[in-house]
């Protein structure tokens, strides 16, 4: 049975991880792999739950309990979806993991960068990807792709610059933390130019060449 391989995705709203994680889902699955696609919050019946309270809830939510919420959908998401599937083999795909968390509710909303770290991390029971993708663009590009979608923004895509210019330089500072399990990449560069360097990171962690069987 082939080792399971955990890569997230992350990065600010409209940076194109969506793409990136479905160009890298449907290589993998070329070159023989199984694949799970999953995302935070979401990915379970409890995790959608949950992405429905702290993306669409029209009231105030307070930041703590932002961060809690969170960290209950990680909690229950890695014990029921994503070890399993690192158990089996598979190689899982995740929009967005506890480094959103540190970066959002973090610097975003002005908490304790290390307590929502530590938050995460007991709650996922240590568990870290093995590669974390960012993919690095400036917030105002990325909120003119926003604007270009032209559908209605969530709670997070819909806060001001400065909130998104907190979160940018925090996902930054993560990478800059941990460079093994980073790949930091401009997003504003075309969308197969960064698709062959996720290719390359992850093929380098599965052990083959890009062109072999992964």
């Amino acid at each position: 049975m082939p080792a399971g391989l955990w890569v997230t995705f992350e990065g600010g709203d409209g940076s194109g991880k969506t793409t990136q994680a479905a160009l890298l889902e449907s290589w993998l699955r070329e070159c023989g792999r199984t694949v799970v696609r999953t995302r935070e919050p979401g990915g379970t019946d409890v995790g959608n739950l949950v992405r429905d309270i702290v993306l669409h809830h029209r009231g105030e939510v307070a930041p703590r309990a932002e961060a809690l919420l969170y960290a209950a959908d990680r909690a229950h998401h890695v014990a029921t979806l994503v070890r399993p599937a690192l158990a089996r083999g598979d190689v899982v795909i995740q929009d967005r993991y506890l480094d959103s968390s540190v970066a959002y509710q973090g610097a975003g909303r002005v908490l304790d960068a290390g307590e929502i770290r530590d938050l995460s991390l007991w709650a996922a029971e240590g568990a870290l990807p093995d590669v974390t993708v960012l993919l690095d663009l400036d917030p105002a590009s990325a909120r003119r792709r926003l604007d270009a979608a032209d559908k209605p923004f969530d709670r997070l895509e819909a806060e001001k610059a400065e909130f998104h210019e907190r979160v940018r330089g925090a996902f930054l500072d993560l990478a800059d933390a941990e460079p093994d399990r980073f790949l930091v990449l401009d997003a504003s560069l075309p969308v197969e130019h960064l698709a062959a360097a996720v290719r390359a990171r992850v093929a380098l962690a599965l052990g083959v060449s890009v062109g072999g069987t992964a």
